[in-house]
């Protein structure tokens, strides 16, 4: 899983359908998510800060997880199945731990609530992620190619802790 953060929201060109942007903490990956319209307020309004004179959907959750001594400990948005991203709220409330089906939507809008992390499994962001940095990208397959080229099978049994005669008779 790889930790990712809300980096904004986004208007698709084409659509205008509202898009959360989440990057992982090297900036090089992006995850764009379509939502609602509402899910987009209530993204913005927790990223602004925006606390509203009586508590709207997302923020009656948390003080329903407050009221009841549940502590939200992290999203994962676990899956991509026909184009829809699947994600769970992993609560705990003493050393019961529990599962939540969410929206990744819903799941974003309460994790900037109350501060927990925002993961994403490794499959998610290979066929769903769009690369940030292109130069950085291509420096390090540069660097990669370079590395493989000049690599001899005899640095690969020291690399390996063989010795040449372990590495010949395997």
């Amino acid at each position: 899983m790889i930790e990712m953060k809300v980096a904004g929201i986004a208007l698709d060109a084409a659509t205008r359908s509202p898009i959360v942007l989440l990057r992982d903490a090297t900036e090089r990956r992006a995850l764009p998510i379509y939502i609602g319209q509402e899910q987009a307020k209530a993204i913005i309004s927790a990223l602004e800060g925006h606390k509203p004179p009586r508590p709207l959907t997302h923020d009656l959750m948390v003080n329903f997880l407050e009221a009841w001594n549940l502590t939200l400990e992290r999203i994962v948005i676990h899956s991509l199945q026909d184009n829809t991203f699947y994600a769970v709220l992993i609560t705990r409330h003493g050393d019961i731990k529990k599962e939540i089906d969410a929206r990744p939507s819903d799941a974003i809008a309460l994790a900037l609530r109350t501060n927990c992390p925002i993961w994403v499994m490794e499959e998610v962001i290979a066929d769903a992620s769009i690369p940030v940095d292109r130069a950085a990208d291509e420096a390090e397959r540069r660097a990669f190619r370079e590395f493989i080229s000049n690599l001899r099978p005899e640095d690969l049994i020291k690399r390996g802790g063989f010795s040449p005669d372990e590495a010949s008779s395997s």
